[in-house]
């Protein structure tokens, strides 16, 4: 039986058509978008200057504080505090997220990356009883770590890496910091994507929350840390809307100081009866009176000791009157020194 050409074609296509089709490269989809380049977030000095301000701050920087072992390196500095002993607590997004320095900048302690994972760094406070709680912002969560071992003793959030919304009672989404009341409790601001402040008791477990995204009075847009006072009146770092808000013990708003900067972070100092904030955007640390009025300033952009970029944290130290900064685009801690009058 004699095979026609014509029908042997169509049989070799037919047979032939799967094999091609896998073989077939496929299609490259198209590429991202490119990230465009942010212009410079350098402050304009027209701007600073229609902040409310005071005189200047009598601080100097010590600019051989820290002293950081030969081949070491922050990463980013995210946050910084001080314990009960006067040592420095530093949360970084380095390979050594943990450090500890004494006042006159000795390292004394470092946790790398493999004692507890960390996706990135954001606050860190010095609980009542000396326990470091640390805010993994990427992750989710919220650490509280023994600072004499390393070990983690609690974790407040989802899964790492898993966020909640506006409303979760057990889960954040990109928190920011903490601080606590005189019983234990605490309060968590709740953060970049979500919108809210929300209070815990001293185990950990989930009390109330307040704030919804917005600019109108209780809202927030941003909500990046928080202090009380020794009345127990919380205030709280509202910052993309460059304002401090002011509520008492369950939420209840109070009061807002606007015009004195974006704050990034805040400490209450007791002693003064007063409140510093560093503002990264504007690249300054500024003194408020309970009243929300600017009481002095000091700061301002730059790269060498002394000067800020992306300030983002404080602490302050009441037995000498010392005040540390940690920031994001310079990679350090700074420590400046009160100046005698």
């Amino acid at each position: 039986m004699k095979i026609r050409p014509f029908a042997l074609t169509c049989c070799l296509l037919a047979c032939l058509s799967p094999l091609q089709a896998q073989l077939s490269p496929v299609p490259t989809p198209p590429a991202p978008p490119p990230i465009l380049a942010r212009p410079t977030e350098r402050p304009d000095p027209a701007q600073v200057a229609k902040l409310d301000s005071g005189p200047e701050l009598p601080y100097q920087v010590d600019p051989n504080w820290p002293q950081l072992p030969e081949g070491m390196n922050f990463g980013e500095c995210s946050g910084v505090d001080v314990d009960k002993q006067g040592n420095v607590w530093v949360f970084n997004r380095g390979s050594w997220p943990l450090i500890e320095f004494d006042r006159s900048g000795k390292m004394l302690k470092r946790y790398s990356s493999q004692t507890f994972r960390v996706l990135s760094s954001h606050g860190i406070r010095v609980g009542p009883d000396g326990s470091l709680w640390c805010v993994d912002v990427q992750g989710h969560v919220i650490f509280k770590v023994n600072p004499d071992t390393g070990r983690i003793l609690m974790v407040l959030g989802n899964r790492q890496g898993t966020p909640g919304n506006n409303d979760s009672k057990d889960a954040f989404d990109q928190p920011t910091n903490l601080c606590f009341r005189p019983d234990g409790s605490f309060y968590v601001t709740d953060g970049y994507v979500n919108s809210r402040v929300i209070e815990f008791n001293p185990d950990g477990e989930y009390l109330r929350h307040w704030g919804t995204a917005g600019k109108g009075d209780g809202q927030f847009t941003l909500v990046h840390d928080v202090v009380i006072d020794s009345k127990g009146l919380v205030y709280v770092a509202d910052r993309q809307n460059a304002r401090v808000q002011v509520f008492d013990e369950t939420g209840k708003f109070l009061t807002k100081w606007t015009n004195a900067g974006a704050p990034w972070g805040l400490v209450y100092v007791a002693q003064e009866d007063a409140i510093y904030m560093c503002d990264g955007k504007y690249d300054r640390v500024v003194k408020l009176g309970l009243d929300g009025k600017v009481l002095g300033q000091f700061g301002s952009w730059g790269k060498t000791p002394g000067k800020f970029d992306y300030v983002h944290d404080i602490a302050f130290d009441p037995t000498d009157g010392s005040i540390y900064t940690a920031e994001i685009k310079n990679w350090r801690v700074q420590k400046f020194v009160r100046q005698a009058k």
